[in-house]
């Protein structure tokens, strides 16, 4: 199933998610989704939150469906270290058509847990590191505009009010 993305303005966007808790058919159901909303919108990852849930799951392909091997489940994940900067273009499936440059770590490990409830840790480094500190950021209540400079995010909310009154958001 396909869900319908959030968008930018909604409040589940800006609360940090509850923990997931049980770990059984409905968590896979709800991740396979996940996967299938994050492809339909040409994604490389999605946050619970950006459909609506407010729980700490998140799923990340880097490889944008071409390799199962890149599939990666995040629950209740926890960015444990981060080492360099890097600044590249970013966008998010809750702010479409509006991209950035965004400085974020150059590599990055987290801690998580999988779709059955075991704890991993993983180190990513460029497009996957910065795939692992957006979403986590989304579980955490933070839009990566939230990183931008003062005016840079201001242009963007304001060009957001005004698709907003002309009922185009």
């Amino acid at each position: 199933m396909i869900y319908p993305i959030v968008k930018y303005g909604d409040r589940v966007l800006e609360m940090a998610a509850e923990p997931v808790m049980v770990f059984n058919s409905d968590l896979e159901k709800l991740v396979a989704d996940m996967f299938e909303t994050m492809y339909a919108a040409n994604g490389v990852g999605l946050a619970a939150p950006q459909i609506g849930i407010p729980k700490r799951l998140a799923v990340i392909d880097v490889s944008l469906g071409e390799n199962p091997d890149d599939k990666i489940v995040l629950v209740n994940p926890v960015i444990v270290s981060t080492e360099g900067r890097t600044t590249q273009e970013e966008g998010c499936l809750s702010l479409p058509d509006f991209r950035a440059s965004t400085t974020r770590p150059q590599r990055a490990t987290i801690r998580a847990q999988d779709i059955r409830g075991k704890e991993f840790t993983r180190t990513g480094e460029g497009l996957l590191a910065r795939a692992f500190c957006h979403e986590t950021d989304h579980l955490n209540g933070t839009l990566f505009i939230q990183h931008l400079s003062l005016l840079k995010r201001d242009s963007i909310k304001r060009k957001v009010k005004k698709l907003v009154k002309a009922g185009q958001w």
